[in-house]
């Protein structure tokens, strides 16, 4: 009798939207660097999704979007409902605050086994902190069978705060391609509107959605400090900033009413990243708040130095004085501190640069980061490990 080939198991990401930014592109490397023949996938979207992301529909990956209105709209809990019980997924993997709610509804949907992951918080509640989300997230909280954290900062508010079981909670580390992004081999690549680049330039660069926890207006403010300086090595900087946003509109209007349009480039969107990163010879996150950030790891493979705020995960992967430099946050001129001592010290950057990518090459790789999934999946699914997995740690 032939033996009996067991289906893949189906894994149900809840996410609020499948858009451009480090989250959706960390569900994206994770389904690609998962073993197909134990788990299919569907991304279930509370808003909707762009077709940044179609391509994954390619690989048998489902896109289901329940098109929430913005504020209320209860209609949402009830194709949510429906949605998961016509899929019967046997494990829905939930992230961020908005995948709270979803946990309640899987439970009432009848899925079994429940997975969290907390990749960051919103400015509307910096630190965690905020009484009614608080309380949230405590009476939901055992409705979940593991929680997934991205960084060390995360892992302990969950246990800390939100009051997880210590041994239900694994950080896993964020991955990155370090072969897509690699560094730039000879001079950079011309880029930008005419003018913008010349053989001398210190191009200062930053990716990210251009929303206000981002905060990208401090850059913008420490590039005016530093050019409106009378020092030589000032006059070689330019400014790169590549994402879209509300605060885009605010932080051209800041380089315009400053005479600086033609010393910075905001080109909104793109899909060639890795090229761009390759344009620069310093990489900025002037955030308010992050978890672990993708664009940082993405910049140290490229080899990179980074100048960040001293925030969340920024804290993990930014090792001042060896890979990069840490600010307060809101600090312009801290921050134009910093790179001033970059753009006077080009030596220093390559040196930190060059630890930045050894750095992520060793604990940050795409297929680290799956199989730290894989063994919560596995350990929940009680699944044999596959070889080279290990049981989740706290």
């Amino acid at each position: 009798m032939a033996a009996t080939v067991e289906q893949p198991r189906l894994v149900v990401h809840l996410v609020h939207q499948l858009d451009v930014g480090g989250l959706e592109n960390g569900l994206i490397n994770l389904i690609r660097h998962m073993p197909p023949e134990r788990y299919r996938h569907t991304i279930v979207c509370l808003k909707d999704y762009t077709e940044f992301h179609a391509h994954i529909k390619e690989r048998g990956v489902e896109i289901i979007s329940l098109n929430k209105r913005e504020g209320k709209d209860f209609g949402h809990y009830m194709r949510m409902y429906k949605t998961l019980r016509a899929l019967q997924p046997d494990l829905i993997h939930t992230r961020n605050l908005c995948g709270f709610e979803g946990q309640l509804v899987a439970a009432l949907a009848g899925i079994k086994l429940r997975v969290h992951g907390e990749h960051g918080r919103d400015m509307s509640d910096l630190y965690g902190k905020r009484l009614k989300y608080q309380v949230l997230r405590r009476v939901l909280r055992p409705l979940i069978g593991h929680f997934i954290a991205v960084s060390a900062d995360l892992e302990h508010w969950l246990i800390d705060s939100v009051g997880a079981e210590p041994e239900r909670v694994s950080q896993i580390c964020n991955g990155v391609d370090s072969v897509q992004f690699h560094p730039r081999l000879g001079p950079p690549a011309a880029v930008g509107p005419a003018g913008f680049m010349h053989d001398n330039a210190f191009v200062i660069g930053s990716v990210g959605r251009m929303v206000d926890v981002k905060n990208y207006p401090t850059l913008v403010e420490a590039f005016l400090r530093l050019i409106a300086s009378p020092h030589p090595a000032h006059q070689r900087l330019r400014l790169l900033i590549v994402g879209d946003g509300p605060e885009r509109a605010e932080c051209l209007d800041m380089l315009t009413r400053a005479g600086a349009s033609h010393r910075a480039w905001l080109p909104g969107e793109r899909t060639d990243i890795a090229q761009l990163l390759r344009t620069m010879d310093l990489f900025v996150l002037p955030s308010l708040a992050e978890g672990s950030s993708n664009t940082i790891l993405e910049a140290m493979a490229t080899g990179l130095p980074v100048v960040a705020t001293a925030v969340g995960g920024n804290t993990e992967l930014v090792h001042p004085g060896f890979t990069g430099i840490l600010v307060p946050p809101r600090s312009p001129d801290l921050m134009a501190a910093a790179i001033a001592d970059y753009c006077r010290i080009p030596e220093m950057g390559a040196r930190h640069g060059m630890r930045a990518r050894s750095q992520v090459i060793a604990r940050h790789s795409l297929p680290a980061m799956a199989r730290g999934y894989l063994a919560v999946y596995d350990s929940l699914l009680g699944h044999a490990p596959c070889a080279g997995t290990e049981p989740p740690r706290r």
